[in-house]
């Protein structure tokens, strides 16, 4: 029968004393990477670069060593970066559409592993250091990779749309091959290490993060499992920390071996009310150790 143990709620609580503020233990500094804001209709188009958003784990090179969002050294075999430009870039490592576990559980490896990491591709999508707008750099980083002649390493294509019906045509498109949404870069948008106005995401739902305080059992046909996770997205500028149950969505395998206490999950959700809760959360998926 499901029942939470004493030890969990104290390694909850000891995560939640940290969260957001908290980096993985070991951890130097998380690199400092462009966040997107969300798109909204009726933004002009005409300055915009569009891209697939790729559904893979972002990463960035500073040169010499991949790190995850996060901080950690991702540890690549030694000829998958070899070649690569002596400069930073901006992207994510990814196995194609629906490969998001596989991608997580290959770049996890400490010890990594040849054959896994010959279906990795790094998809990169800017550079930070080069201090010009987004146009320059899309321009500059093509001639970086395409000059490093590594069948992996990739720059993502960027590509102008005319109005707004094109726009979500493509996203229907990406959709229907199991993508996850757009990107929208604006070229004269320089690169900031923050949630930049002129970095834009576009997908048919919302997603967000939030660290899990409890699990709340089941009834009736989840008798004896998890019933729902009981979350805490931390505060932001216009509202307090917020606390909310995460039930749909969830599967089977999670509702008999839930997410850690501590740990933090995605889920997707379609706005907010007045309170700042999201409306129709659904568990999506356990974010990856950063």
């Amino acid at each position: 029968m499901f029942k939470p143990h004493l030890r969990t709620h104290l390694k909850a609580l000891a995560a939640l004393m940290l969260w957001p503020a908290c980096l993985p233990v070991g951890l130097a500094q998380a690199p400092a990477l462009m966040l997107a804001s969300s798109w909204r209709a009726g933004t002009d188009l005409k300055d915009y670069w569009v891209s697939e958003k790729l559904d893979g784990m972002r990463a960035r090179w500073d040169g010499k060593q991949l790190w995850s969002r996060g901080g950690q050294p991702i540890h690549a075999p030694a000829w998958f970066t070899a070649g690569w430009p002596g400069q930073a870039l901006d992207g994510e490592l990814w196995t194609g559409h629906g490969g998001f576990e596989q991608t997580v559980s290959i770049v996890r490896q400490r010890t990594p592993k040849d054959q896994a990491w010959q279906e990795v591709r790094f998809m990169a999508f800017d550079l930070p250091g080069h201090g010009g707008p987004f146009g320059e750099r899309a321009q500059a980083l093509r001639a970086q990779v395409s000059k490093a002649h590594v069948l992996w390493l990739q720059a993502i294509e960027q590509e102008k749309v005319g109005n707004e019906a094109e726009l979500q045509e493509w996203l229907r498109r990406v959709i229907g091959m199991g993508g996850e949404g757009l990107m929208l870069h604006h070229t004269n948008a320089l690169y900031r290490t923050e949630r930049s106005p002129h970095l834009l995401k576009l997908k048919p739902w919302e997603d967000a993060e939030a660290r899990v305080i409890e699990h709340l059992p089941g009834k009736g046909q989840h008798e004896g499992k998890l019933g729902a996770l009981l979350v805490e997205m931390p505060a932001d500028a216009e509202h307090g920390a917020r606390r909310f149950r995460l039930g749909t969505g969830l599967s089977e395998r999670e509702r008999r071996s839930p997410p850690e206490l501590g740990s933090v999950v995605s889920f997707r959700f379609q706005g907010l009310t007045a309170s700042g809760l999201p409306r129709f959360a659904s568990f999506w998926r356990m974010r990856p150790e950063e």
